[in-house]
């Protein structure tokens, strides 16, 4: 028997019998492919977006609420470590620093020593309160060096 090639309506290949076309109608366009593919495609921008903001959680800088041009104001919390764990402030402007509700144990003693600066804060309505001069980084801690961090003073 002689075989016309058939043509698939819907991405208009050609196929050199009816059974080809049958095989590749399954494969291609039946509506489970395609929700196998919506399902992948779903699964992939959620995965994406919680990455995104895992990776945003994880590598934050600290952020300045200044309400007084005069000072820097930054809240710190924790979660296995200082968080954020890099801190801009420039010199000569006052900064103060509280310590969130996340903070806890020996991680509320908070040393700046090489700008000599060492407080316990024993809750999170008390402000470390110091005035950078020294431009550099310089290492932050807590009173038993298991929390640490950075603050840059430009």
């Amino acid at each position: 028997m002689w075989n016309d090639d058939v043509n698939c309506s819907i991405c208009n290949k050609n196929f050199n019998s009816k059974d080809a076309l049958d095989q590749h109608n399954l494969a291609k366009h039946s509506s489970e492919v395609k929700s196998y593919k919506k399902l992948y495609i779903g699964l992939f921008i959620l995965v994406l977006i919680i990455g995104v903001l895992f990776f945003n959680k994880y590598n934050t800088d600290a952020t300045k609420e200044i309400v007084d041009e005069n000072i820097q104001r930054i809240t710190l919390g924790f979660t296995n470590n200082y968080e954020p764990n890099t801190i801009y402030v420039k010199s000569g402007i006052p900064v103060e620093i509280t310590l969130d509700k996340t903070v806890k144990g020996c991680f509320r003693g908070f040393n700046i020593n090489d700008l000599g600066v060492s407080k316990l804060s024993s809750n999170p309505d008390d402000v470390i309160k110091f005035t950078p001069t020294n431009k550099g980084s310089f290492r932050f801690n807590c009173g038993m060096n298991m929390g640490y961090g950075t603050i840059v003073v430009e």
